[in-house]
């Protein structure tokens, strides 16, 4: 635990604290007085929102406390590996506003899962909307843990109390303020977050002797600028490997997420929502080179003119300089900008969760629901959502490998999304029978990847990357739905010949 904090330091963070949930809260009165609370203000903003402020908030979304803090743990450690995920966000921020865009906006649902209703009927809608809850519940939670993490070691408070604190401060203001004060209170993070980051970065060199000279001498003397093996292996983590991966995650994020789509919905117009598309996804990479370029400089200054104690290392390494080694008050707002990365990510899961819970469960089944009531089911399912979200950050307290135990619940969910998604949005000819089949067949690749290794004997676990888990389920969906599809249109062509 760590003690250096200042008086001041407390004061920028506790002021930011305080502000954002005021500040978020604020729309709900706003609305109130005005009189325009309605469930399509909670969800959409009555598609009335700027599109760089919209752009902003895809952005924060993006970022999370594990970017803020993993990757320069991980390049500090290691090298610059991480940074290839970004690589090919460009591309699917550009398909995003090339295809998904228009698809979503000409729909004018506000549900992501609307379109596969409308391809293969309700179960499909149901099936990805029940795995896209599971998936933010335990996003939330991981997040929420692994924020408290870095601040219990930075601020001395208890991981319990860091938890219950972010999680109620996130409630308040997502479940009053809706869409509209996830977007504003995001896109004000996402300056805090980009604030931070430079400025950090900015002092990290100035410390190091030579400056950005010396940085990148000591640095390409431990290969810190690597972006991983070119090697062809599927079990290492290799630079294919990771852009791969990073396709069809961010893929996945700019095309069926709710958490995006939601957000396409909240822009003035198409142009506007293409705008923001591409100012969040594209703003990342840099901003995520700034992360890696963060742990290599923290590499070389403690190689060059630091000193670190032993105990201290990988992910503790960037906490430990924000306390020690940055000026009075530039703390606070470093120890703020942690606070903003995941307090963001929670908020935008939480409104995008209690969308749909309304959207794709309660109407469904009451499609005359008044507005009066379809505000209260939005409260009631943030609410709930909110404290489950808490729960679950609890119980991640008595799981060993947080991180690596999200991404596993993630691929076994997401992996089949993404590939029934793309089956009907490119295959014309894809039928319900056909992609039942290829759930089916793709959740039993994601199952066998994820668990063989824990429950089958050697010659039958899995060896490939976990990272790539994602890339075989969702080409295993893919690829037997369109077989399927394409054997029965051929079968229904040779009757039509025979008659």
């Amino acid at each position: 635990m760590i003690t250096d904090i200042t008086a001041l330091d407390y004061i920028v963070f506790l002021a930011f604290l305080v502000g954002i949930v005021l500040f978020g809260c604020s729309f709900y009165f706003r609305e109130k007085r005005a009189r325009t609370q309605s469930t399509g203000s909670f969800t959409m903003a009555n598609s009335s929102m700027p599109s760089w402020v919209v752009g902003m908030s895809i952005f924060a979304t993006f970022v999370s406390s594990i970017s803020f803090l993993g990757y320069p743990g991980e390049a500090y450690a290691n090298n610059w590996n991480p940074f290839v995920f970004s690589l090919s966000i460009p591309v699917a921020a550009w398909l995003a506003a090339k295809l998904f865009v228009p698809l979503y906006r000409s729909m004018n649902s506000v549900s992501a899962y609307h379109y596969l209703e409308v391809r293969f009927g309700y179960w499909a809608r149901a099936y990805v909307a029940v795995c896209y809850l599971l998936t933010q519940l335990a996003r939330m939670g991981s997040i929420l843990f692994l924020l408290a993490l870095p601040l219990n070691y930075m601020l001395g408070w208890s991981v319990p109390s860091i938890i219950i604190i972010a999680g109620v401060a996130v409630l308040l203001f997502s479940s009053m303020g809706g869409i509209k004060a996830v977007v504003w209170t995001d896109a004000i993070q996402g300056i805090l977050l980009i604030v931070g980051a430079l400025a950090c970065a900015v002092l990290l060199t100035c410390k190091i002797p030579g400056g950005l000279g010396g940085l990148i001498d000591v640095g390409s003397q431990y290969n810190k600028f690597s972006m991983g093996s070119l090697s062809s292996s599927l079990s290492e983590k290799t630079f294919w490997v990771l852009l791969i991966y990073g396709l069809f995650t961010n893929l996945q994020n700019y095309g069926i997420d709710q958490n995006y789509i939601q957000r396409y919905m909240t822009a003035k117009d198409e142009r506007g929502a293409k705008n923001s598309t591409l100012l969040g996804g594209l703003l990342y990479v840099p901003v995520s080179l700034i992360f890696v370029y963060i742990g290599t400089a923290l590499f070389v200054y403690y190689r060059t003119a630091g000193t670190l104690p032993a105990d201290v290392a990988g992910d503790k390494v960037f906490p430990y300089f924000i306390v020690h080694s940055l000026p009075t008050g530039v703390t606070g707002l470093m120890i703020a900008s942690i606070l903003a990365a995941g307090m963001s990510t929670v908020s935008t899961s939480l409104n995008s969760a209690s969308t749909i819970i309304l959207t794709d469960f309660v109407k469904h089944f009451h499609p005359n629901l008044s507005e009066r009531r379809g505000m209260r089911v939005l409260y009631g399912s943030s609410v709930v959502l909110g404290v489950l979200g808490v729960i679950v950050a609890l119980l991640m307290m008595n799981v060993d490998g947080v991180l690596d135990t999200w991404w596993k619940l993630a691929s076994i969910f997401s992996g089949g999304m993404l590939g029934l998604f793309l089956l009907g949005f490119i295959c014309k000819n894809a039928s319900r029978a056909g992609a039942i089949a290829g759930v089916i067949v793709g959740l039993l690749v994601i199952a066998w990847m994820s668990l063989s290794p824990y429950l089958l004997p050697d010659p039958w676990k899995c060896t490939w990357n976990g990272n790539l888990t994602i890339v075989f389920g969702t080409t295993a969906i893919f690829v037997v739905g369109f077989l399927f599809g394409s054997i029965a249109s051929r079968s229904r062509a040779a009757k039509l010949n025979k008659e």
